[in-house]
């Protein structure tokens, strides 16, 4: 084995011996090359807020605003910390690698910490494999992410509120061809609708699981200029606590579709909650949403996304009522531009109306007394 200098010198001395030299060297070796494979990414991202017309009284906590995911009042925010550990896949069948992300923030999933930490197992099937993943992960349904660099607009849409964000539990996908594939899986039962659900959460009932499943559709070359379309739907049946005090499942349906114009692209989703409500609203509870999505890439740095959608419950879930069936209706136009390197951009107007009452702004008593909320937001985002 070679040393280099330093070590001999250090051993003429005697400072250090040449066997526990080798030892540390080959114990370095092996780190090294566990670590080989890995990166290191994530995020930074802040924003600010002016929502006019909601001076007349302070409000705090997102109180009489829409809740919209992450709904906040006028100001500054730093909204979340993202750090993420991947050793990801070879393409060997037995492959094996892990997947760990920590979020910090008030906007961080699920509420602080880890927001996931799987390891990512492949078992080979046939002329294919099943890629698994067992641990903590995010739900496998919804038209956006988790991570707010992937998503079109800075805020979220009344679909994303009804979905469950995580899940404790394994996942298995089995990729058929390069059209269709199919997840499914079993999760703690715990907390899995709206509320994020806590690590290793289970049911009152332990027995209680909640179950994952969902389909993935991928147009063909021969397609032509709908080459890349995609379309998924899913399901998950389970408890959620949080919301009431029986059992609930999710539907979700979602497409993302290219058009004839190379530089536009539309989407469209559904969801639909249904729940047992508590003992003192006896009966089944309901929540559904849907959004179109429109994409337009200007150039390299300057995109412009479009979304809008309409929304009903009878369980306030959408827009802090408490008890009451209501619509609302929001439209969110985000205007983006790379204007730094690494940095994603984005100024976004966003206008939300319900339908009956006044739940929105406060009046100098604290009573809510508008039926409609205007935003204003310049979001900032570092990635590295």
């Amino acid at each position: 084995m070679k040393f280099n200098k330093w070590t001999l010198g250090l051993a003429a001395l005697g400072a250090v011996s040449l066997a526990s030299a080798a030892r540390a060297d080959e114990k370095m070796t092996q780190v090294q090359t566990a670590l080989s494979n890995t990166t290191l990414s994530g995020y930074v991202d802040t924003a600010a807020i002016w929502r006019p017309g909601t001076d007349a009284n302070a409000l705090s906590g997102g109180a009489n605003i829409p809740v919209n995911g992450f709904s906040k009042n006028d100001g500054f925010y730093l909204n979340a910390v993202d750090l993420a550990i991947d050793k990801p896949q070879d393409e060997s069948p037995w492959a094996a690698g892990y997947h760990v992300e920590f979020m910090f923030g008030p906007d961080s999933v699920p509420g602080a910490g880890v927001r996931q930490a799987y390891l990512a197992l492949r078992t080979p099937v046939g002329n294919s494999g099943i890629d698994w993943k067992v641990g903590v992960f995010d739900t496998i349904i919804g038209y956006e992410s988790n991570s707010s660099p992937l998503n079109p607009n800075y805020t979220h849409s009344y679909g994303y509120t009804i979905e469950p964000t995580t899940h404790t539990g394994v996942t298995g996908t089995y990729k058929v061809n390069d059209v269709l594939s199919f997840t499914g899986g079993i999760a703690d039962g715990s907390n899995v609708g709206p509320s994020p659900a806590p690590i290793n959460g289970t049911a009152t009932f332990e027995s209680q699981k909640a179950y994952l499943g969902a389909i993935a559709l991928t147009a063909p070359d021969a397609a032509g200029w709908l080459k890349g379309a995609t379309l998924n739907a899913g399901i998950i049946d389970g408890v959620d606590s949080s919301v009431g005090t029986g059992s609930h499942i999710n539907y979700y349906v979602g497409a993302t579709v290219p058009t004839p114009v190379s530089s536009l692209k539309a989407g469209a989703s559904f969801d639909y909650l249904q729940f047992e409500k508590s003992a003192a609203l006896i009966g089944h509870s309901e929540a559904w949403a849907a959004a179109l999505y429109a994409a337009f890439q200007v150039n390299d740095k300057t995109s412009f996304n479009l979304r809008g959608e309409y929304a009903q419950d009878n369980s306030g879930l959408l827009y802090g009522g408490a008890g009451a069936r209501n619509s609302v209706q929001a439209l969110t136009a985000t205007l983006q531009y790379n204007l730094w390197a690494n940095v994603i951009s984005r100024a976004e107007f966003r206008w939300d109306h319900v339908e009956h009452g006044v739940v929105f702004g406060a009046d100098s008593t604290g009573a809510a007394f508008r039926n409609n909320d205007f935003m204003l937001a310049l979001n900032l985002i570092y990635q590295f």
